[in-house]
């Protein structure tokens, strides 16, 4: 069985995290290896103008796989320390890096609990929309563990220092509402309108430029840590390329034709 499954619907490229027996734990290699391999393939497609990433069966994701934690499971955890910390950066924190520099727009539909390093998958997409049985836990400190993929540098950034450090000293779970009232997510929809919901966010989204829309999310993340100076510069050279674009020409041509644009990608 495939780890990851993927449908493509015209610009629109659905993602799944596909063991739902385990509740689609991301810790394992396959699973690493599969959504790395998609998502860097979907980079390169420029037809591919946004994705939908969510889980089968009843999570999202349960984070790390428990069982492979054990001394003897030859999982992350390894007989050396220095081992353990090159199966770290050699597995599961390929993922935030990749998400990082991808500039492919990605909504996380969270379709039920998303603990642990399944939070901070939905951390690494850039819209989070959350089904009303959705659940999330910056679980760690109750494995006696930190987040090892990136959560201290994500959820700060999204909920704010204080939010974030309350939600990972204690490891409590939140529910969708709590999500929505924090900012963790933008939207909470009944679990059986979530995939819709996504699927209108992710049209509203493909409706517009590609190009625009790509170098769009890269400005953002770059803002996320350069200084204003930097993003004025790489702002200008993106617009740069932006004017030179045939969608740009439509859409200044459709608005004083008073017609809908077409884009196409040029």
């Amino acid at each position: 069985m495939s780890a990851v499954l993927t449908q493509r619907d015209g610009p629109v490229l659905t993602v799944t995290l596909n063991q739902p027996d385990r509740r689609n734990p991301i810790s394992d290699p396959a699973m690493v290896d599969a959504l790395c391999a998609v998502f860097e393939e979907a980079e390169r497609d420029i037809s591919i103008h946004v994705a939908i990433l969510t889980g089968a069966g009843s999570a999202f994701s349960s984070g790390g796989d428990l069982n492979a934690m054990r001394p003897d499971a030859g999982g992350l955890r390894a007989g050396l320390p220095a081992e353990t910390r090159r199966n770290y950066r050699a597995g599961i924190q390929r993922l935030p890096l990749l998400f990082q520099a991808i500039e492919l727009p990605v909504i996380a539909a969270v379709n039920g609990p998303a603990i642990g390093a399944g939070m901070d998958l939905t951390c690494m997409c850039d819209v989070r929309i959350a089904g009303q049985s959705a659940r999330f836990a910056e679980s760690f400190v109750k494995l006696g563990l930190v987040s090892g993929d990136g959560g201290a540098w994500l959820l700060p950034r999204i909920v704010g220092f204080s939010k974030a450090a309350q939600l990972s000293l204690t490891g409590e779970t939140i529910d969708a509402a709590e999500a929505l009232r924090i900012g963790l997510v933008s939207e909470v929809v009944p679990d059986e309108d979530l995939m819709a919901a996504a699927r209108q966010q992710a049209d509203a989204i493909a409706a517009n430029p590609p190009h625009a829309t790509r170098m769009t999310k890269r400005l953002l993340r770059a803002a996320q840590t350069a200084e204003l100076s930097q993003i004025l510069e790489m702002a200008g050279a993106m617009q740069a390329l932006a004017h030179a674009t045939a969608d740009h020409d439509e859409a200044i041509n459709a608005f004083f034709d008073r017609r809908p644009p077409t884009f196409k990608g040029d």
